[in-house]
């Protein structure tokens, strides 16, 4: 986990240092607060440009379990994430990167079992709304 933790930091330190080289070579005397501003920024913008369409499609297709879905999965990585670099951090526990993939598989499992429980429940519903059960005779 320390290795990959390690190689992350690694990339954003060589993308730091050509940020830093850009704005030295360019002499436009942006603070490093202001390349952070920049450069995060123009990033989440461009997620949001290649997010928002396919999500705007699930959407109108009524595919918003998918939506939901990609959403909470990307809050358990960032909470599994952050749980074992605490434990890094304070020696509460061995940070490992098996534990992040064994906590996301979990979700996705317990997921798949969600989503076929009510798949069955959605499918009864609609069993029952097309052969008119339910309704007063």
């Amino acid at each position: 986990m320390q290795d990959f933790l390690y190689w992350i930091v690694g990339i954003i330190a060589e993308i730091h240092e050509f940020l830093l080289t850009l704005n030295d070579s360019f002499e436009a005397s942006l603070s490093d607060k202001m390349l952070h501003f920049i450069f995060i920024g123009i990033f989440g913008i461009a997620l949001v440009l290649l997010i928002h369409p396919v999500f705007s499609w699930l959407a109108k297709n009524d595919h918003t379990i998918v939506v939901t879905f990609l959403y909470v999965l990307t809050v358990v990585i960032v909470i599994a994430f952050g749980i074992e670099i605490g434990q890094g951090i304070t020696h509460t526990g061995n940070m490992e990167f098996a534990d992040i993939m064994y906590g996301v598989v979990g979700f996705i499992a317990f997921f798949i079992v969600f989503a076929l429980i009510r798949a069955v429940i959605l499918a009864i519903a609609g069993h029952h709304r097309k052969h008119g059960r339910g309704r007063s005779r």
